[in-house]
């Protein structure tokens, strides 16, 4: 891992460059669009580039790897660097990139720092990129490997579904004839699609049908502007214009958000909005393996009109023996369901329950802490983030 000297100088110097890393990467991203504009047109979200987003991420996870080498010299962040990796492939991310952002990287850190990087400087720093850059090319080898593809399929949509008035459910076809893979339940594919200025962008959504399958399903909420902040590009350009017959690019599917081995485990699905996407194949999934122990399902959300796959969601659950159904909606609740955001103070949580969650930052923080109070252990919480890992930032901070 990283070297004595390095990990010396790197101690000395991370509070420096952590109270400039929100500096650091707005010169990086600066001076990266600057030489590679085809990276912002095709390959980083624009959306997230203008909302800051993104940059948040990076720094966090810069700040985080950093952190991790010099408080644990002999450990490697495994968990946070494959969950990277699996966003990376999912955009198509190669080995020829880390070069082009190292550059940028490390000019920005001086440009910001000054005179503090001296050539002992440079290269400790240097030394943290290259290994965090080499284990995440590794990673994403493998993850290639396993998936046969390292781009993009086109993929016909054979079916359009108005779930909810801001959420369309798309179910698509190889557009090749070709077979459907399998995936994981829980996992996401990259939708590219080509906007009218000519930019091909690039979202992740998570599968939300059943594996195994003959079809790819994803659901896409429509991200409206509010002044403040651009509307989502590729979420209402696919909502206004992508109908039956049409044809968009799908990657393979990836994420490490994704059920394992449950055994006879208790399990808590637990989501909000659109972050009921995974928990649906996550359910579809447990119902076809014949899972018998406890499962707990718990959705938020602002009314029962908004609720998408609503159906599917309680449908699934009520194909396992052992399920309970907890809904909480902010107004309009019915009998049966709760008025209100998530609350788990009267939910029972079964002794070595695994936890999944999938939803908003604030819902997601919030349910992990009411766990970890009710005896979870915080290894057995699993979350997914759609979008840049803000949560990973916040940790870092």
């Amino acid at each position: 891992m990283l070297s004595e000297q390095s990990a010396s100088t790197v101690r000395a110097t991370l509070p420096a460059v952590g109270a400039a890393i929100g500096e650091i990467t707005e010169r990086f991203y600066d001076r990266l669009f600057a030489a590679r504009p085809e990276l912002l047109r095709d390959l980083f979200n624009r959306g997230n580039q203008a909302s800051g987003a993104q940059k948040q991420a990076l720094a966090g996870s810069i700040a985080a790897f950093a952190t991790h080498l010099v408080q644990h010299p002999d450990q490697r962040p495994d968990a946070m660097l494959g969950r990277i990796a699996h966003k990376h492939a999912a955009l198509g991310v190669a080995p020829e990139h880390y070069p082009i952002v190292h550059e940028h990287l490390l000019a920005a850190i001086t440009e910001v720092l000054g005179e503090a990087v001296t050539p002992e400087v440079a290269a400790a720093w240097d030394e943290v990129y290259w290994l965090m850059a080499n284990a995440l090319i590794a990673v994403e080898k493998r993850l290639y490997e396993e998936s046969g593809s390292t781009g993009r399929r086109p993929w016909e949509v054979v079916e359009r579904v108005e779930e909810t008035a801001d959420v369309v459910t798309f179910r698509l076809r190889p557009a090749d004839g070709g077979p459907v893979r399998g995936f994981r339940a829980g996992q996401y594919v990259s939708v590219q699609v080509e906007l009218p200025d000519g930019a091909r962008q690039i979202r992740q959504y998570s599968l939300s049908g059943a594996p195994g399958e003959d079809v790819r399903q994803f659901s896409v909420k429509r991200v409206p502007g509010d002044g403040a902040t651009p509307g989502g590009e590729v979420s209402n350009h696919l909502h206004a214009r992508v109908r039956a017959g049409d044809v968009v690019l799908l990657s393979e599917p990836y994420g490490d958000l994704v059920l394992g081995d449950t055994g006879d485990r208790p399990l808590l699905l637990a989501s909000a909005g659109i972050g009921v996407t995974p928990m649906v194949a996550m359910l579809a999934a447990l119902a076809a393996d014949g899972h018998r122990a406890p499962v707990t399902v718990v959705h938020g959300d602002r009314s029962p009109a908004d609720h998408a796959l609503r159906g599917d969601h309680e449908a699934w659950a009520a194909k396992l023996p052992d399920a309970s159904v907890h809904l909480f909606y902010e107004r309009d609740a019915e009998p049966g369901t709760r008025t209100g955001l998530v609350d788990l103070a009267d939910v029972a949580v079964a002794p070595g329950t695994r936890a999944y969650l999938c939803g908003p930052l604030p819902f997601m923080r919030a349910v992990r802490t009411q766990l970890i109070d009710k005896g979870v252990a915080p290894a057995d919480v699993h979350y997914e983030v759609f979008g840049p890992d803000l949560w990973l930032a916040h940790q870092a901070a």
